[in-house]
């Protein structure tokens, strides 16, 4: 169970950076006065959507991915979290959940992390 809520976490991030507008967040962190952690815990009802791509995604789900997405750099922070990192959703899969829940404007290209 708690794989399962980690794996949503992540695959909830990865939807985020999907899906989420280049603004920032005007608060004491990426995502304002919660942590990385906490929001990954947010979208645990991610989690089975995030794994297997026929799984549906459930209106819970898409709520928190369109919330966490409105800041890239809170959903960047969330899927780089320890919550997300050990949940072991598939990222490849979690990245279509912004498209499975129809959420418009998903930018693509935006990066997370240290560019090399």
């Amino acid at each position: 169970m708690a794989a399962a809520l980690k794996s949503i976490c992540l695959l909830g991030l990865i939807v985020l950076v999907s899906i989420v507008r280049l603004e920032r967040v005007d608060a004491a962190g990426e995502c304002g006065k919660s942590s990385p952690d906490n929001e990954a815990m947010k979208l645990a009802p991610c989690a089975e959507a995030a794994q297997n791509e026929k799984a549906a995604v459930s209106a819970s789900c898409c709520a928190q991915v369109k919330k966490i997405g409105q800041s890239p750099s809170c959903l960047c922070a969330v899927m780089l979290s320890n919550t997300a990192k050990s949940s072991g959703i598939k990222p490849e899969i979690a990245i279509t959940i912004p498209k499975r829940c129809n959420i418009a404007n998903r930018p693509v290209g935006y990066k997370c992390g240290r560019e090399s």
